[in-house]
This record gives C-alpha cells, structure tokens and sequence, in this order.
C-alpha cells in the first residue's frame, strides 16, 4: 500500500522532488500525469473503520474505474488522451487487473476513453515464478552454492503447489520464510542488486519486520523525510481537502494485510485478456534485481 500521490509523483516522476524543487526529468513533459492513492487507506485516502477496506484486487480496480468515471465527466477533455496505466511492483500486478476493469468499462460504453497502454514494472503478476527464479538466478550469479539454490527451489515448489490448491495466505509465508532464508545464507544479498550486499545499498536496510523489502526501502531513511514532512505539512494546508486527523504515510500496512490473501494470486490472464483486446502491454524488470514486490 504505498502512495502514488506523495511516492510516485515526488519521489519519482512528479515535476517537484520531496524538497519541493524542480524535477528536470519529470514525465510531465510527456505527458499529463494523474496520480492516485490507490487501493483506499493509502496515503491521503482513508476509511473510517478498517473493516471498509478493500481485500481484492478487483475492489481496489472498481474502486478506481470508478474515479475514472467520474474525472472523464469533470475533464472532458481526457476523452481525447490516451490513458497509460503505469505501476511497479506489486502496483505492476493490480495495473494488469486495473487495466482489464478499465477496458470493459470503456467497450461497455461505460467509460469514454482511451486506453493507450498498460505498463508493468518489475510487476508480481506471476508469484509462483518468480519465486522459483530466486535460487537459480542466485546460484549462477554465485550468490548461492549448489545447496543454497536447492533449499530455495524446494521452498519455491511448495509455494507453486500451494498456489495451485488456492492456498494463497500459506504460499506468502512459504515465500516470506524463503526469501529470509536466501538473504541470510546469501551473505545478505541486496535484493535490488545482486551485485551489492545489503548494507552497501543505503537504500535497502534488513530488519525483522514482516513486510517485504520494497517496503522497507520505502520506509528508509534516503526515501526522505522531506516527503513525509511536505505530505503533511505544505501539501496538506495547500490541498485543503485532507482531513486534520488523517496523517501521510508512505505506505499501509492496513491495506497490505487487508489484501493477504490476494497477495499471491497471479493476473496472468489478466495480461492476455488485455493483449487479446489489442491493449499495448509493457512488462520490464531490473536488470539486476531479483525481488519484484
């Protein structure tokens, strides 16, 4: 549950960085950029009891269709732009439900747009292989010995047989304890660069905490407090709409835990539904990344 509002527009691509300055190389000279917090409890969205959260991707894509919706009839002229969904991580896997949610919408007639084409980054579409990717990948880059690579790939076929019976909450803690194990014998791998050990990466940190590593990068220290201070502080007062009470974060873990047992789902046919529309489908990963969550 990480923000799009506060991360993907000034951490990343948004015309302002986290101290507010100017972003040369933001993707607002390409294009108009619209960003989202996204499923709600994210970032500025919020609910009122915990029990309103969504626990599905399709809800979370409803929700969002939705909005579409409604912004299509405010802006008229999006009707003309074409619309890139554009996400990473487990983002990238919710873009390919999103993206088929906003395709029926539109050939209904329920929604007068144009969708250009769905981007996934490092997108956990498929859990069940990219799991059984970590220990062979490791072991040729020499990351994991021989016995190494075999722990990890028998921990894998649990987790693919476990996502095949539909047992998706006990195939994430399969993978949680495995990609633990792999960090630890590993000589605590960095997991966005096999090239680094954790700790030469000022970005990644390991730690006990049960949430995956592309949030703990999140939560790190070079994620930047500016962001956290701005978000709550001249963001807020400017937006006017954000309630005193509901205080910015970079991600939820209320929305993570919501969604467990979709977490390890894969939208495999999610991507082909969109690819038999005619959709322009973008999957790309880190070169030297072995983690996609």
């Amino acid at each position: 549950g990480a923000s799009g509002v506060g991360l993907g527009n000034f951490l990343e691509v948004g015309p302002l960085n986290g101290d507010l300055k100017p972003r040369s190389s933001t993707w607002l000279h390409k294009a108009d950029l619209i960003f989202v917090d996204n499923p709600v409890g994210v970032g500025y969205s919020y609910v009122e009891d915990d029990s309103l959260l969504v626990t599905t991707d399709l809800q979370a894509a409803a929700d969002m269709t939705t909005l579409l919706k409604a912004l299509v009839k405010e802006l008229t002229t999006l009707r003309s732009s074409p619309l890139f969904i554009v996400a990473e991580s487990y983002g990238g896997k919710y873009a390919a439900t999103l993206g088929v949610s906003v395709v029926r919408a539109v050939r209904a007639g329920e929604l007068k747009l144009t969708l250009g084409g769905v981007a996934l980054g490092d997108s956990w579409i498929s859990p069940e292989d990219f799991a059984s990717s970590y220990g062979t990948l490791l072991f040729q880059v020499s990351r994991l010995d021989r016995k190494g690579a075999d722990h990890a790939n028998k921990d894998a076929q649990v987790v693919r047989q476990q996502v095949a019976a539909g047992q998706f909450k006990q195939a994430q803690a399969t993978l949680n304890r495995m990609l633990n194990w792999v960090v630890v014998n590993s000589g605590h791998v960095d997991v966005y660069n096999f090239l680094l050990d954790t700790g030469m990466d000022p970005v990644v940190a390991v730690s006990s905490s049960p949430a995956p590593e592309y949030s703990r990068y999140l939560e790190s220290k070079s994620v930047g407090d500016s962001i956290q201070e701005a978000m709550n502080g001249a963001i807020k007062q400017k937006l006017k709409i954000v309630p005193k009470d509901v205080v910015w974060q970079a991600q939820s873990y209320s929305v993570y835990y919501a969604l467990i047992n979709d977490f390890m789902k894969p939208r495999i046919h999610e991507v082909d539904e969109l690819l038999s529309y005619g959709v322009n489908v973008t999957v790309y990963n880190g070169q030297v990344s072995h983690y996609n969550f």
